[in-house]
């Protein structure tokens, strides 16, 4: 077994992961080093070629025993993650199945979307095969992040993995302990090189892993943070992948279920204490049925309950610092003539906050401008659903969306500015392997998930074979004057027609 360990003696100064429904410490992880992260990736150099000769069935059988595992330790998967985000065991569950079915569709697809296909030559090339096929890229380096810690960081890894790169995975430092368990059950099933490694620490060590002559880095969290990323990666011209914050619509019209759409709201707003990037943080209902779906949403919102015994919804804040962004957006709507129909300011607690529903709200203030990432909506009535989409799409932002509508849903999710939409159901893209998941804008670019993100984890490689001498002879200084003209009447025939 070659698998290389780093363990807090090496690296020397240390942190603690804590429970953020508790304070109660964890896990302690170390603080790697820039030398630290240096060495993984060269470690992961080597491993990648090793990984890439496997070929597709290859990789494809070590991720079907990887996701096996996963599977049947599900439940102490959903444990680590309760422990370090505070999330109840079925929010864990979810988001860990999602991460299943996942690299389940990436072992499967992998040969399919990267494998060598033929393409036509065209004519003036006749006497050549053409293909084309993407091959790895080496070593990949992941940054995830801590609301979603299996499914958004193994939208990345599987898909990297698949394609043949290794990987160095940096979690968030506050759920290293999730990026460990993860890690060390693939080192069951991958013995024999560290293709998939772990590294911890705060943002230096991402940036050293960033610095650190990696093929790519995959990168989910802050479009501030994305940004220092990208200028960070510039240095070395090493490609980014960027899924960054969202400031996601619900569009609801005259024709919609209000109860299903009600229904979607309270649990986009709330699900995951708000700290979902894909989730419900503004709603444009058509005023023509604003006041029944709004009564619907307060019904539902008012029983709906943070906490960490069995019977809340959602858990705490995970982020300490969060919890002034969300009182401030939410101080912020009210000052400037809004209406708390549920919650307000006091509902944001020193751990936990319980769900706000805000009305009235100005276009220009922060609860609809920035990122709030807690349980909060706002909710607008518009006249008609073209001012729905025109202040849907009012916003640097351009993650998920969703649309409620019978007969219009297709049409309006197509001119929503944004990577996703689902229509008549809460962000259901998410768990569709084959779609993929990416935004624009301050949301970022490139995507995982899907047949995008394979090829986001590969570069293409194009061979063209001659198969035969032609003719015409282009590509020589020996060509004569009578082989232009024939090309130039060849091309006035195909393409010259008006």
């Amino acid at each position: 077994m070659t698998v290389v360990q780093l363990n807090a003696a090496q690296a020397g100064e240390t942190f603690d992961s804590l429970n953020p429904a508790t304070g109660e410490v964890v896990g302690t992880y170390p603080v790697h080093t820039a030398g630290q992260v240096g060495a993984a990736v060269e470690r992961a150099r080597a491993a990648a070629g090793w990984w890439g000769g496997l070929g597709f069935a290859g990789r494809a059988e070590r991720l079907r025993r990887w996701k096996g595992v996963l599977t049947r330790r599900l439940p102490q998967l959903c444990q680590v993650v309760r422990d370090e985000t505070g999330k109840p065991i079925a929010d864990a569950q979810l988001e860990s199945v999602l991460a299943i079915e996942h690299i389940a569709w990436a072992a499967k697809h992998a040969r399919k979307v990267l494998g060598k296909q033929r393409r036509t030559p065209g004519l003036l090339t006749v006497n050549h095969t053409a293909s084309v096929e993407y091959v790895p890229l080496g070593v990949v380096g992941v940054i995830g992040p801590w609301n979603y810690p299996v499914f958004t960081p193994l939208g990345s890894i599987a898909y990297a993995l698949a394609a043949g790169n290794a990987v160095v995975f940096k979690p968030s430092e506050y759920t290293p302990g999730v990026g460990k368990w993860l890690v060390d059950a693939f080192a069951e099933i991958v013995p024999e090189q560290p293709v998939l490694q772990l590294i911890t620490g705060f943002g230096e060590t991402g940036a050293a892993l960033v610095g650190s002559g990696v093929d790519k880095i995959a990168f989910t969290g802050s479009a501030a943070t994305g940004k220092k990323i990208m200028a960070a990666a510039a240095d070395t011209l090493t490609p980014v992948v960027i899924e960054a914050g969202g400031k996601d619509a619900l569009l609801v019209d005259t024709d919609a279920d209000l109860e299903a759409a009600a229904d979607a709201t309270v649990w986009g707003a709330f699900s995951n204490s708000g700290q979902t990037c894909i989730g419900v943080e503004r709603v444009y209902v058509h005023e023509r049925v604003a006041d029944e779906f709004v009564a619907r949403v307060v019904e539902k919102a008012k029983n709906v309950r943070a906490g960490s015994d069995e019977d809340a919804q959602y858990g705490p804040v995970t982020m300490p610092s969060q919890l002034a962004v969300i009182r401030r957006h939410i101080e912020d709507a009210l000052q400037r003539g809004g209406k708390a129909l549920v919650g307000g300011v006091e509902s944001v607690g020193d751990r936990y906050v319980q769900p706000t529903v805000l009305v009235d709200v100005p276009e220009d203030s922060e609860a609809v401008r920035e990122e709030t990432f807690g349980p909060t909506v706002t909710i607008a009535r518009v006249r008609d659903m073209d001012e729905a989409v025109e202040k849907a799409n009012a916003t640097k932002y351009g993650l998920g969306s969703t649309v409620f509508s019978r007969g219009r849903g297709a049409e309006l999710a197509s001119r929503l500015r944004a990577g996703m939409t689902s229509v008549n159901a809460p962000l259901s893209f998410a768990g569709i392997a084959s779609l993929p998941f990416g935004g624009v804008g301050d949301s970022g670019f490139g995507r995982i998930h899907g047949p995008e993100g394979l090829r986001e984890f590969a570069r293409p490689k194009a061979v063209a074979r001659q198969r035969f001498t032609a003719p015409l002879t282009l590509t020589s200084f020996s060509r004569k004057e009578s082989t232009d003209a024939l090309v130039a009447k060849l091309v006035t025939v195909l393409h010259g027609k008006r």
